[in-house]
């Protein structure tokens, strides 16, 4: 099998004879609309999407033969297509947008025609959309791939507010030149802003019928790719039932609304991490190695927000994708970022809960908050396996000894005590991260009654562990809390052997100084 890795071209992709996983129905749904935006992170296949409506619209027939489109598509009508491409190039300038504009803009010229001297771009490309409407007898098509990239590329508030003008008046032209467009998309990371001086386009990120537009669904898994996964599977020597579960926990869990009513929320596999896998017969974090988010780490500490504040709370959808290019809002950027995804919706109270979507992710990202976080000199990943390997084995001991010496190691400099905001604070999300860390491994929970939350439980094969955390108190009160506040009551049944474990913190010596185990 060909895999399609780095083509971003629909025609190639069709005339190499790559593997396709044939979206093209919902391609001919979204090109009976208007103007619209759809938002997906990186590598999720935006661009491809966008080259095979460039296809379609220019009515290449040939090139979809034997696709889903072929039955609802009779006409094959060809329009003049507009594609703009802003993922290649670096915008920290104005003049490289100014440039590529520019670019552009000569080359529809030259074909279409020129209508007067001007030095304003937007009235350009509304008076090219004018004459190649004439010209053609068709109304034109705008194609617009990455376009929040000048934006997210801008290094200061003067290069983005520099930024945004340009493009303000280059998209003004959706509204001027409304009677030439018979279709325009957008795709980015950030949400098209509000703006009153163009059209805006119907934001499709939210919408369920459009959930598979980008990435991989299991039952296309199954179609396409079976046969590879059961070789990736005799690989690695697992069975094809166990390489499916290893590749839904490294890969899938991404979801982009809250599903259709009565089917629930729909699992989309990450696309890059899913062909690079099969290709290489391995299980490696290729999406997240592909782009280090070093920059939401930095926004996170900016802001003074902990990841566990994040996704400890539901929230409304516009919290989470009202982000703009020009607002540095830690939430909304690492969830459109692909970060973090939706995993549960109440239909009732409107409410989403976030999290991160797979392993995959959850172990690249807090790790890289982890080692940010504590300035440590010992690499989090690996004291993460050293504590997973002694949960299995019942080893609290040990445990003990491993956390106090992380402790130990961490630099308490007058900036890291700075952002560390209260010790409670410190202590509490250092065991977080450390934990959620834990939970590619085993199963980690913040189970919730009426009562309260266990700070942290984690459960194993053949066990269970149930810790309270206490600042300058005791281990005997951490325990107790434990049992008033009805913690361990929902294993009461459980055949495995419970542990509780109270620990405390001491802020003067900066480790662990009491560990009870009960």
């Amino acid at each position: 099998m060909k895999y399609p890795i780095g083509t971003q071209t629909f025609k190639t992709l069709i005339e190499e004879d790559m593997v396709y996983v044939d979206k093209t129905d919902l391609v001919y749904n979204l090109a009976q609309k208007n103007i619209c935006f759809l938002c997906r992170p990186r590598r999720f296949g935006k661009s491809l999407l966008i080259s095979t409506l460039e296809s379609y619209f220019k009515g290449e027939k040939d090139l979809f033969k034997g696709l889903k489109i072929e039955a609802l598509e009779k006409e094959w009508k060809q329009y003049p297509v507009f594609h703009v491409d802003f993922a290649q190039g670096d915008y920290s300038k104005p003049e490289a947008l100014y440039n590529i504009l520019d670019e552009y803009l000569e080359s529809w010229e030259g074909e279409y025609g020129k209508f007067f001297n001007t030095t304003m771009r937007g009235l350009r490309f509304r008076d090219v959309l004018g004459m190649a409407h004439e010209k053609t007898g068709k109304r034109c098509v705008v194609l617009i791939d990455e376009y929040d990239k000048p934006f997210r590329d801008a290094v200061t508030e003067s290069q983005r507010n520099e930024n945004r003008n340009i493009l303000n008046e280059f998209y003004g032209t959706f509204k001027s030149a409304d009677e030439h467009l018979r279709f325009v998309f957008l795709t980015g990371v950030t949400k098209f802003p509000q703006n009153s001086s163009f059209n805006q386009p119907e934001d499709i990120s939210m919408d369920p019928d459009f959930d598979a537009l980008c990435g991989i669904t299991k039952d296309e898994l199954v179609s396409y790719f079976d046969d590879e996964i059961a070789a990736m599977a005799d690989e690695l020597e697992y069975t094809k039932e166990e390489m499916y579960i290893e590749l839904k926990r490294q890969y899938d869990g991404y979801h982009f609304s809250e599903g259709l009513r009565g089917e629930g929320m729909l699992d989309i596999f990450n696309p890059y991490s899913i062909l690079n896998a099969l290709s290489e017969k391995k299980l490696k974090n290729y999406w997240f190695r592909s782009g280090t988010p070093t920059y939401l780490v930095k926004l996170l500490d900016r802001n003074k927000t902990n990841m566990q504040e994040i996704l400890r709370r539901e929230y409304e959808g516009d919290y989470f994708m009202d982000y703009k290019a020009d607002v540095e809002d830690p939430l909304a950027m690492i969830y459109q970022s692909g970060y973090i995804t939706i995993k549960e919706y109440n239909r009732k109270r409107g409410l989403y809960r976030l999290d991160f979507p797979n392993n995959e992710v959850r172990n690249g990202f807090v790790a890289l908050l982890a080692n940010d976080y504590c300035g440590s000199r010992n690499d989090t990943k690996n004291l993460v396996l050293d504590i997973n390997d002694m949960l299995d084995e019942c080893r609290l001991d040990d445990m003990r000894d491993a956390l106090s010496g992380f402790f130990a190691s961490i630099p308490y400099n007058a900036y890291y005590q700075e952002r560390a905001w209260s010790y409670e604070s410190h202590y509490h999300y250092t065991f977080y991260l450390i934990f959620r860390l834990l939970s590619c491994y085993s199963i980690f929970t913040e189970k919730e009654n009426s009562r309260g939350r266990a700070d942290i439980i984690v459960e194993t094969d053949n066990y269970v562990y149930i810790f309270e955390f206490k600042l300058d108190g005791t281990a005997a009160e951490a325990l107790k809390q434990i049992d008033d506040k009805g913690y361990a009551e929902p294993y009461a049944a459980d055949s495995r052997k419970l542990f509780k474990v109270g620990v405390v913190f001491s802020s003067e010596k900066k480790n662990i100084t009491e560990w009870s185990v009960v």
